[in-house]
């Protein structure tokens, strides 16, 4: 089983991860959050940047399925399909729709070559935005410079995981479990990569301002 662990910037996805390591019967490691190396691609070339992010991603896939071997469960600390993140610059006016159209082209082709899909369960916490901020201010660790915006990206993340539940239900968790438990969590899905449910989802999905 794969899980991702999902929430807006400050919204304690890491903690929570590591929290389920104190129990050995979940998991001993979890699949680390994608660290900005200062080379990413600055936008100026969508296509090389829609290239970049679905071989980031695939790769942080591709290390979620060896993780799920080795221990039967992997969690994902942010969802390694990472889709939702162009799709809600757009939502908001911080980027423009063709990033994600030319995003969604490229893993869509991630798909057909099964390097890239959906994870079993989504396990999902949305803090006021009130809460964000104090959780933020707590945390010494991690400078988040694009909080504020982060932070913007909650409505939109919310409704891409809502279309998420309104097309395959009970796939996602609206809150981080104390403990997870996983008698209750839904089966693996029998095929992670489907083309159609990526559309279906896409077509969930409010449309992006012009």
């Amino acid at each position: 089983m794969i899980i991702a662990v999902e929430g807006p910037s400050a919204a304690g996805k890491t903690t929570w991860c590591r929290a389920q390591m104190t129990n050995e019967s979940v998991v001993e490691e979890f699949g680390a959050e994608y660290q900005p190396t200062g080379f990413e691609p600055d936008g100026t070339n969508l296509e090389v940047q829609a290239s970049y992010w679905a071989t980031v991603n695939s790769n942080r896939w591709s290390q979620a399925k060896e993780l799920e071997v080795r221990s039967g469960i992997a969690i994902c600390d942010s969802d390694p399909l990472k889709l939702h993140y162009s799709w809600c610059l757009a939502a908001v006016g911080a980027a423009p729709a063709e990033r994600f159209e030319r995003e969604l082209s490229a893993v869509e082709s991630a798909f057909e070559q099964l390097k890239l899909g959906f994870a079993d369960l989504t396990v999902i916490s949305m803090p006021s935005p009130e809460q964000l901020r104090l959780q933020r201010e707590r945390d010494h660790s991690r400078r988040r410079r694009h909080f504020e915006l982060h932070a913007a990206l909650a409505g939109p993340l919310t409704h891409w995981y809502a279309a998420i539940d309104r097309v395959d239900p009970g796939r996602v968790l609206w809150h981080f479990p104390t403990q997870l438990d996983l008698s209750q969590c839904p089966p693996p899905r029998s095929d992670r990569s489907d083309l159609s449910l990526l559309d279906a989802v896409i077509n969930e999905l409010p449309p992006l301002p012009k």
